[in-house]
């Protein structure tokens, strides 16, 4: 009989410690307000799907504030929070949910009211003293710059018969695509606590708070006086439910854009198959300098029965000169608060119309299945065999929509704009990408780490980053560019000749697709007039 001894693992282990786990949970999740006291310089809190990636300060017109920058790590789109005041122990907080508009805050397009509402909720909330606006990259009510071009492809083919919405239904589209679901984790990271009194027209904003158990105290509108370009915009929301007085009360007759827009369906270019032509259409740009632009039988016409010096004459003059430009048309210089006091008593007399005269371009938009982004082109004037067009590659700036003290990108942009109407025919290409083409969180780090001290500059930040001087996608630039050019040669605006000299990849890929650079035009120092 062998001598056989059974061994029981289970009893020969110790006892497995049982978890604490709401010790793990503290040490796991950020605790409420941690943006404002990190525990380390280089933490990064993230709760929920929202992400914490940098803040900074911004030097308004309408005070400092900070921006708290997060981004959703699901769908990847940013989320600024731009404070001002305290906003941890304030009891109330007025504030805004506002959702990107490229097309009136950086394009300088008329057709909605967007950069009102913006601009509207800084000044009320600096007024108030404490408040907190949300800016939401949530382009077109959340369906993308693609589907909003599409939208007002449509509305404006139909002359207006259709409605946003109705476009929006006619695309399969809900009416609004925006989610909020960011607002209460940031307000988890940042510590806010205080009831908020909302600046909306929209109830449905109201409601998506009150949602993620945020308290409203109040809502106040932010309405503006209608123009006749975005008046059949405005009444379409006000019939959708928003809290709107003016659209109906309006007495300007709807603007339609200068030719007929014919809608079509999304195709890929034949020479760059990367690119889904989307949509085309017209976007009234608000003029530059008060230089507002006629062709010759537009001011013949409207100097007919009164000579354009008796315009310029007297104390307070309507208008402040003119000048002939190529092609025979005229850049008329009005004196918008003379002009606008002197309608008040003259609704009925033609000058006063110089007062909603936009510059015309053509908007294209396209969308990149390479790097799931869109890409977007103006385009002014129609270009003969010999035209040498003006064009523009034009670095979006996200702080630059904001209504900032210095704005040099919003400038730049301006002056370009001038020079392409002055010629008659250009075109301008948006580059999205912040940061030189690294994008906007590594923007807003270098001006974190430059702004307290953690980088000398935007270079050594850059380093630090891991990100090269210049990653943006110039080959994919003069792809398209190269659709919307009569022939290879062209008049290029640039900032320098230093910036042309730093930038080796952008004379490359000018070379790589033939395209010739007639003249450089280089933009000097002196701003512009809004």
């Amino acid at each position: 009989m062998s001598n056989v001894v059974k061994f029981d693992s289970k009893a020969a282990q110790p006892a497995e410690p049982v978890p604490d786990f709401e010790s793990l949970i503290r040490q796991f999740q950020p605790l409420t307000g941690s943006v404002l006291t990190p525990h380390l310089v280089d933490e990064r809190p993230l709760y929920g799907q929202t992400l914490y990636i940098a803040n900074c300060s911004l030097d308004t017109r309408f005070g400092t504030w900070r921006a708290y920058i997060f981004q959703d790590i699901i769908d990847k789109h940013y989320i600024i929070a731009l404070a001002h005041g305290d906003i941890v122990n304030a009891k109330v907080l007025y504030t805004r949910l506002h959702s990107s508009c490229v097309t009136s805050e950086t394009l300088r397009g008329c057709d909605c009211d967007c950069v009102q509402q913006l601009e509207g909720a800084f000044k009320v909330i600096s007024e108030k003293g404490n408040g907190i606006l949300f800016y939401l990259m949530q382009e077109g009510r959340g369906v993308g710059y693609v589907g909003k071009a599409r939208d007002r492809m449509l509305v404006q083919a139909s002359l207006d018969q259709l409605s946003t919405f109705q476009a929006y239904a006619a695309m399969g589209l809900k009416k609004d695509h925006r989610n909020y679901d960011n607002i209460s984790q940031i307000c988890y990271l940042l510590g806010i606590k205080a009831s908020f009194v909302v600046l909306t027209n929209n109830p449905d904003k109201v409601d998506a708070l009150k949602a993620q158990g945020l308290h409203v105290a109040g809502t106040e509108a932010l309405e503006f006086e209608p123009s006749p370009f975005n008046l059949a915009y405005l009444t379409s929301k006000a019939a959708s439910g928003h809290i709107l007085k003016r659209p109906r009360e309006s007495t300007f007759r709807r603007a339609l854009p200068p030719e007929p827009v014919v809608p079509f369906k999304p195709h890929a270019l034949p020479n760059a198959r990367r690119f889904i032509y989307s949509a085309s259409y017209f976007l009234p740009v608000k003029p530059v300098d008060n230089d507002i632009l006629l062709t010759e039988e537009q001011f013949k016409d409207l100097f007919k029965k009164k000579s354009i010096e008796r315009y310029m004459a007297g104390p307070k003059p309507l208008l402040l000169g003119y000048q002939l430009i190529r092609e025979n048309r005229f850049f008329v210089r009005i004196d918008p608060e003379n002009l606008t006091a002197f309608k008040r008593e003259n609704p009925h007399d033609p000058i006063v119309d110089l007062l909603t005269t936009p510059y015309w371009f053509r908007v294209h938009v396209y969308y990149d299945v390479v790097t799931s982004q869109e890409f977007v082109v103006l385009t002014h004037g129609k270009p003969h065999i010999y035209d040498i067009p003006v064009v523009r590659l034009q670095s979006e700036s996200l702080f630059n929509r904001f209504p900032l003290r210095s704005v040099d990108n919003r400038d730049k942009f301006k002056k370009s704009i001038k020079h392409i109407v002055t010629y008659g025919v250009g075109a301008v290409l948006l580059l999205y990408y912040d940061g030189r083409g690294a994008g906007f969180g590594a923007y807003a780090t270098d001006l974190m780490m430059t702004e307290t001290g953690q980088a000398l500059s935007s270079d050594e930040a850059y380093r630090k980053l891991g990100v090269g001087y210049d990653s943006r996608d110039y080959d994919a630039s003069m792809m398209l560019l190269k659709h919307h050019i009569p022939n290879e040669k062209i008049q290029m605006v640039m900032n320098s000749p230093a910036s042309l000299v730093k930038k080796k990849e952008y004379a490359s890929a000018l070379n790589d697709h033939h395209i010739e650079v007639d003249k450089w035009i280089f933009l000097d120092e002196h701003a512009l007039s809004d």
